[in-house]
């Protein structure tokens, strides 16, 4: 199982628990589990075509995903995914 953690404003933003644990092969997959469970952070996350926006960062356990456009990192192994949203203001 992958768990799926989010800042606390995306959290608020949403509504979402802590994390959410799915299981999926990939980023895409995990997102596509994640959409279902709550659909409101899909268009934060995602563009139309299901790449990743650029304000949006997601970590699989320490390391940047790679592919942006796809999201075809593989999630084997990986035991946490971290998502987060860029802010800016002042």
């Amino acid at each position: 199982m992958l768990e799926i953690e989010f800042t606390s404003h995306l959290r608020r933003l949403v509504d979402l628990p802590d994390s959410v644990e799915v299981d999926a092969p990939t980023v895409a997959a995990a997102l596509d589990q994640l959409a279902m469970i709550a659909p409101a952070i899909d268009s934060y996350l995602r563009h139309e075509d299901g790449s990743l926006r650029r304000h949006v960062n997601i970590f699989l356990d320490d390391q940047f995903v790679r592919d942006r456009q796809r999201l075809s990192d593989s999630t084997a192994g990986v035991t946490r995914l971290f998502i987060m949203q860029a802010l800016s203001g002042g």
